[in-house]
């Protein structure tokens, strides 16, 4: 009869993974996690309070209902200071947050080789739309059948439209040709440098995606 009991070596099964943990905050040594006999220690307002023992850095910081933490573990002796631990971890949680949520996003615009005059000037508004975010715009041109006989017709539309977006966005680099595809990318200029030419403030605050809002439906008579 097969042993039913986990092996003695515990060992994960096939397929199976351990659960790593992934808070950032979770090395960063506090109160009675920290080993080291003595610490220098800063007080909640940023006084130096000097070189303590430990224990009474801790009981210190309990006391005022605080937590002694390791700012700088590599410091000799490391340096604690007296804090909220948990006010600590949503501040710079908020500060991660509001990086990620500014961060730039990127934008694709496709154009063709022989677009049309209205189509070219529809994408270079969206363009300016999605830079007056401060997003990136990745500008994209497709040749199609036998189009990549004339690459320059393609790279003269990608010309054409950086010049057309430069009073809101800069290229990162020339225009390059990628097997069937020319690529762009612009980032956005400074906010008090950009100056639009299709749109105007107001209409690229109306939405992310250059679209115009949909017209309320018509009462029924």
């Amino acid at each position: 009869m097969a042993n039913s009991f986990p092996s003695a070596g515990g060992g994960a099964r096939p397929g199976s993974y351990q659960r790593r943990n992934v808070d950032p905050f979770a090395a960063i040594r506090r109160n009675h996690r920290i080993k080291v006999p003595q610490v220098r220690v800063i007080s909640p307002t940023g006084k130096q309070l000097g070189i303590l023992d430990t224990a009474k850095a801790v009981n210190l910081a309990l006391e005022v209902g605080l937590d002694l933490v390791e700012v700088a573990p590599n410091a000799t002796p490391p340096v604690c200071r007296i804090l909220d631990f948990g006010k600590y971890v949503y501040e710079e949680q908020k500060k991660t947050s509001h990086v990620k949520s500014t961060a730039s996003k990127i934008k694709e615009i496709e154009f063709t080789a022989r677009i049309e005059k209205h189509d070219f000037e529809t994408k270079l508004r969206h363009g300016e739309e999605f830079l007056h975010h401060g997003n990136k715009v990745k500008m994209r041109l497709k040749f199609r059948g036998r189009e990549m006989a004339h690459t320059e017709i393609g790279f003269d539309v990608m010309k054409r439209a950086v010049a057309e977006l430069a009073g809101m966005g800069h290229p990162d680099a020339d225009p390059k040709l990628i097997g069937r595809n020319i690529h762009v990318m612009l980032s956005p200029l400074p906010v008090n440098k950009r100056k639009p030419k299709f749109i105007t403030p107001d209409e690229g605050d109306k939405g992310d995606e250059g679209e115009a809002p949909e017209a309320p439906a018509a009462p029924e008579a």
